[in-house]
């Protein structure tokens, strides 16, 4: 695939230290999808362009089963309306500008470029039973972590349901065609679905929430009108945006709830989430403890370790307080080796505060398992995607 240089966004555009972006700058709408629309809408707009109404069914059966978008291969509609019906309901939204590998192959990031030019990422990665995608919302992101090589570039704008469920269809496409190594030899014969999808890629997906949503519900729709997949293979993750995560409490929709929480007290966390300027630490574990209840989804609280700045143990006794204090099996902490980004201040925790930190948690009953860092040297992993393609 050729890598074609595009510039990193301008410093002078980037946000000032603990500056928030909740409304995404305007930009030209991209392309009108299918997985924008609900069934009902697909078969609306196809009888508006004159077109017999099953044949959006044939055509969403064509996306999401066959994972094809070639109107030669759609045999089972007539040849006069298949290049309109794919012009206009199946445009290209994501062009793939850079596809770089590690793990021997297990792991692949892929950069897209958008309609517009702008430029997002997301990561494939195969693991013994199942394969997890890792998926943008949106393209920058204004929530302004100073870690986050994400939040530092900016935001450029939301991205649409369609854009974000793409990125889902394209890895199901490379798991069929066999381009993701790994596995077992049957797996390369009947390759492994899309099992995990984690809106952990770039952007703040609750503050993108009619999209993020609409995506969830294509992912998750019986197929052929959706993916089929499973609701609680999603986790959607947030920065702690609370009104967010109770208007996706009330959607009833079983997905885990993914907190990055990265400090239990709120003068540090003001630093390292500026969102905590809005809503605090008990707050946001209080919105989550809501999800928990609401759903019966035990809750992750993500927790970048960084080295001399949050990894205290006397942090981690009080995040396990904090968390107690909600009740207990309610929540899952998953500590997170802080991953390099360009020009960043800081750095991992050393292995023996880690394991301080990890034991510390334990000990108050809380269930606690290191995340794993796939995708690091090709700046894959979490807080690294900064949309370059050099």
């Amino acid at each position: 695939m050729t890598e074609t240089p595009t510039p990193l966004p301008d410093p002078s555009t980037r946000p000032e230290p603990g500056q928030l972006t909740f409304r995404a700058p305007r930009r030209g709408k991209p392309p009108r999808h299918l997985a924008d629309l609900s069934p009902a809408e697909r078969k609306d707009l196809v009888e508006s362009m004159g077109h017999r109404g099953f044949r959006a069914r044939q055509l969403s059966a064509h996306y999401f089963e066959r994972l094809v978008d070639d109107p030669e291969a759609m045999t089972d509609l007539p040849k006069a309306v298949r290049t309109e019906l794919v012009r206009d309901l199946l445009p290209t939204l994501l062009t793939p500008v850079v596809r770089r590998q590690a793990d021997d192959g297990r792991t692949m990031k892929y950069a897209w470029r958008l309609h517009d030019g702008a430029i997002v990422e997301s990561v494939l990665m195969r693991y013994p039973n199942r394969v997890t995608i890792c998926i943008s919302s949106q393209a920058g992101c204004g929530m302004n972590c100073p870690f986050c090589a994400t939040g530092q570039a900016g935001l450029t704008r939301n991205l649409s349901a369609a854009e974000i469920v793409e990125q889902v269809v394209w890895a199901a496409r490379a798991l069929r065609t066999g381009e993701l190594a790994g596995g077992e030899d049957a797996d390369r014969e009947h390759p492994l679905r899309v099992s995990n999808v984690v809106f952990m890629g770039m952007g703040e997906a609750l503050a993108n929430y009619s999209a993020a949503i609409g995506a969830i519900r294509r992912l998750t729709d019986p197929a052929p009108d959706g993916l089929g997949l499973s609701a609680r293979g999603i986790t959607m993750s947030t920065v702690g945006l609370v009104p967010g995560i109770d208007k996706l409490t009330a959607e009833g929709i079983p997905v885990t709830l993914a907190l990055s929480l990265h400090a239990p007290d709120d003068e540090l966390r003001d630093e390292l989430v500026p969102i905590n300027t809005r809503w605090k630490v008990d707050e946001a574990i209080d919105a989550a403890h809501r999800y928990y209840r609401a759903t019966g989804r035990r809750v992750s609280i993500e927790y970048a370790l960084i080295r001399d700045i949050n990894d205290q143990g006397w942090r981690a006794d009080l995040l396990a307080e904090k968390l107690n204090r909600r009740g207990r099996g309610w929540v899952h902490v998953n500590p997170i080796p802080l991953n390099p980004t360009p020009g960043s201040k800081w750095t991992a925790s050393r292995p023996g505060v880690e394991q301080n930190f990890v034991e510390r948690l334990r000990a108050h009953g809380i269930p606690t398992t290191i995340r794993d860092t796939r995708g690091q040297d090709i700046d894959g992993a979490c807080g690294q995607l900064a949309a370059a393609t050099a």
